[in-house]
């Protein structure tokens, strides 16, 4: 939609036509990792603290989601294998 990638204001006839987004989680007994980039800029995330493991073990593959608790924003869905 034109209307809401309007990018005139840094040149004229400018829209975005493509966005790209990757992202990743990883959790080990170290704790977890999260990073993301676009195609717009990179945000990285990491979290230092370690609290304390929580033995969790997996047979079958599931989904799962990352949810801002303050916005209820989705920060990240998954999938492990």
């Amino acid at each position: 939609d034109k209307r809401l990638s309007d990018l005139s204001v840094f040149s004229p006839n400018l829209v975005v036509s493509q966005a790209i987004h990757k992202a990743f989680v990883e959790v080990n007994e170290e704790g977890t990792e999260a990073a993301a980039a676009t195609g717009f800029g990179i945000a990285l995330t990491s979290f230092s603290h370690r609290p304390r493991p929580i033995p969790f073990h997996c047979d079958r593959p599931f989904l799962y989601i990352i949810v801002d608790r303050e916005t209820t924003s989705l920060l990240f869905m998954g999938s492990y294998k």
